[in-house]
């Protein structure tokens, strides 16, 4: 090697000062995916959906209540913040939050591919894990904003536009003091976003394998759609506890006058563990990924 050459490379080869650490930083790649426009429409829905269902409960019939017993969740929603923030969570967690998920986590690898921008991010050069580590915690950072600011505005709108009022307890039609409640809905909040991390990791799985955002998207979604046709099929039995969606509405335990948590830590469990497998199966997939074809 010539004098000049060494005098540029440090003694493992590599340029000085390059640091490894230092490439595609966290803040930078926030910027980047805040100032993406299905970034601020995503936001947008999720923060204007409240409003549109109080809209639609001041302006429409109302709910029908049916007595003291077997009141459905959408018989209580107008009761007070709390019971209408439940229901906005449980009207959007199973399909609309997991749309939202897909986007941030799907699009997170196969955009830069469809814009021919990866090899140029690999080139820089930026290690694959590190790249790869770098996009899935401001995806799923996003996703858990997304996840919250929900719920968290629907609470707001609800308490506005109907009190803040004692929580009643669907199908029994028990009242509960909200201040009571307002821990356990940090809970429920909190399971809600561990229950999406299946879908966050099948969809950053399938943005490493693939160039093509709507598919990796949609491919999330589908297993939202077909886990609960699946659920439904009562001959699976017990099979079904296995589901990715099965535990989804456990949280609603937690709301009741005793709550009960077994159905939860259950969903967790199946959550967690499919989530570490698919994101182990996109760190080794992306590892030997072939970026110039």
């Amino acid at each position: 090697m010539s004098d000049s050459n060494a005098a540029l490379t440090t003694p493992t080869g590599s340029a000085r000062g390059y640091a490894p650490g230092r490439t595609l930083p966290l803040a930078v790649e926030i910027v980047r995916q805040f100032k993406r426009r299905r970034t601020l429409v995503v936001f947008g829905l999720l923060l204007a959906l409240p409003w549109i269902l109080v809209i639609s409960f001041k302006f429409g019939a109302g709910p029908g209540q049916s007595g003291a017993t077997g009141l459905r969740v959408v018989d209580l929603a107008t009761q007070g913040g709390l019971n209408f923030a439940a229901f906005a969570l449980l009207t959007s967690a199973n399909f609309l939050l997991a749309v939202a998920v897909a986007l941030f986590c799907g699009d997170s690898v196969a955009s830069e591919a469809s814009w021919s921008s990866l090899r140029y991010l690999l080139a820089a050069p930026i290690p694959r894990d590190r790249l790869l580590r770098q996009k899935l915690i401001v995806a799923m950072g996003y996703s858990a904003a997304a996840v919250i600011c929900l719920p968290v505005m629907a609470l707001l709108a609800g308490t506005l536009a109907f009190g803040w009022n004692d929580v009643r307890v669907p199908q029994t039609g028990e009242t509960i003091a909200a201040l009571d409640v307002l821990p356990r809905f940090g809970v429920v909040v909190g399971y809600v976003l561990v229950s999406q991390f299946v879908v966050a990791a099948l969809a950053f799985l399938l943005s490493v394998s693939t160039d093509s955002p709507l598919g990796a998207v949609g491919g999330a979604v589908g297993l939202v759609i077909v886990s609960n046709i699946l659920q439904a099929v009562e001959a699976l039995g017990s099979l079904r506890e296995f589901l990715p969606t099965f535990w989804s509405n456990a949280w609603l335990d937690a709301l009741a006058a005793q709550p009960s948590y077994e159905g939860m830590l259950k969903g967790v469990a199946v959550s967690v563990t499919y989530s570490v497998i698919m994101i182990a199966f996109a760190f080794r997939r992306f590892r030997v990924k072939d970026v110039v074809s």
